[in-house]
């Protein structure tokens, strides 16, 4: 039985920006995340793998609407999402819900981005990532880097 293993790293973007600088009730957001590690692939499964990870951020209490994006990371488009280890791609992707049914992206090309008009302190979301079954590729670590943004 041959298995895959790799790891998808979701790097944040740090988004600081101050109405008043050290002030930081104001107009200040900062973002952290936690990394989708998949763990072992089977490629003789007939199951897709699931994993999660999350974002993190807080705002200031100035900061009323938010947005927070993932980048297409190594991939050309956003479905599919791709890690790669020596030129050699493993498909996968990264959703807003457990169904995993609306692609996390920038809000462009089908994909939808996480919204709301009043963040509340140390807000976490989680995002949920599925590698689909049945996959012809040679063991090793495969990997992708995905950036998180906040907008506010």
């Amino acid at each position: 039985m041959m298995r895959v293993r790799w790891i998808v790293a979701l790097a944040a973007a740090m988004g600081l920006l101050s109405a008043e600088p050290g002030h930081a009730q104001g107009n200040v957001c900062t973002i952290s995340s936690t990394s989708v590690s998949f763990g072992n692939y089977d490629v003789f499964g007939a199951s897709p793998v699931d994993s999660t990870g999350s974002v993190s951020f807080t705002c200031g209490t100035a900061v009323r609407l938010t947005t927070v994006g993932l980048s297409r990371g190594q991939s050309s488009s956003f479905n599919p999402r791709t890690m790669t280890k020596s030129g050699e791609d493993l498909a996968y992707n990264l959703y807003q819900d457990a169904a995993r049914t609306s692609i996390w992206g920038d809000g462009t090309s089908g994909t939808t981005q996480y919204s709301t008009g009043n963040p509340a302190d140390n807000t976490t979301l989680t995002i949920y990532g599925r590698i689909p079954a049945a996959q012809d590729v040679s063991a090793g670590a495969y990997s992708d880097t995905v950036t998180a943004t906040i907008n506010f």
